[in-house]
């Protein structure tokens, strides 16, 4: 990546995280542009990241090997179509917009390399879970430099068929969303239980974050992790059979199968 130049179509939060990101891995910022219609907004991120911005996308992606799709879906066709004219075919498109499918974003852009991805918020804090997926006009080159700009954020996964991104949002697109409402019921049932809700939330938080680095961290599987804190009629027992005797497993699956069934709903309303 040391040389590629990068273009992003919007400066918002997710781009500004991947910006940071690519900065803090020692990409020279002349070799990173970004466009965004408010004025406000290209000026953060010009002084944060030290970037040349721009307000017309056009002159933005002008001479760069990647450009990044940082809109909201519901601007996507407007802003592919106009932008259509100034791409060349030997850019490759990285796309960053939930819901906008691959054939969505060729009929709008031409058929030329496209990348679509699927990241989660805590990206912004450089921890972030990414699925990506290559269309057949993306080359092994591309495919390394679209890896990386996602890898700035945190994990990057190559996913064979584009219908797995409706599994991805499940699963770490939505996710982070899961936890926090665990973690909503966890301190609001230790406040129940007796404890000062601010002493509640900090040791729910903190188990949270442990939980994770330990899961991390382990040659083996949350399962195992799970049995081996889990003592024979000790109290982790009790509450893991409680979860599981008001179905726990079975909600979690169908909570996210309505979720991925949702995404392929929205790709196939945003995609006209």
């Amino acid at each position: 990546m040391s040389k590629t130049r990068i273009a992003f179509i919007g400066a918002g939060n997710m781009a500004a995280s991947l910006i940071g990101g690519l900065r803090a891995q020692g990409l020279d910022a002349a070799l990173i542009r970004a466009s965004d219609p408010g004025a406000d907004t290209r000026a953060k991120i010009s002084a944060e990241h030290g970037i040349e911005t721009f307000a017309d996308n056009a002159q933005a992606v002008e001479g760069a090997d990647v450009v990044v799709l940082a809109v909201k879906p519901q601007a996507m066709k407007t802003v592919c179509e106009a932008l259509r004219p100034a791409l060349t075919q030997s850019q490759v498109v990285v796309s960053i917009a939930a819901g906008i499918t691959c054939a969505s974003m060729a009929a709008w852009l031409g058929e030329r390399p496209i990348v679509r991805c699927m990241p989660n918020t805590p990206a912004l804090l450089r921890q972030g879970t990414s699925g990506l997926y290559a269309n057949a006009r993306v080359s092994e080159e591309q495919r390394e430099q679209a890896e990386q700009l996602l890898s700035a954020v945190g994990l990057a996964l190559w996913l064979d068929e584009e219908q797995q991104l409706d599994a991805v949002t499940a699963v770490s697109g939505s996710g982070p969303a899961y936890f926090f409402l665990l973690m909503e019921a966890m301190t609001a049932a230790g406040e129940k239980l007796g404890l000062p809700r601010e002493t509640a939330e900090k040791l729910t938080l903190q188990t949270a974050l442990g939980a994770a680095h330990m899961a991390v961290a382990s040659d083996v599987d949350a399962a195992e992790l799970r049995r081996r804190v889990t003592s024979p009629a000790g109290t982790t027992e009790a509450a893991i059979k409680s979860f599981q005797a008001n179905g726990f497993e079975a909600l979690v699956e169908k909570a996210l199968g309505a979720a991925a069934h949702r995404s392929a709903e929205l790709a196939e309303q945003l995609g006209k």
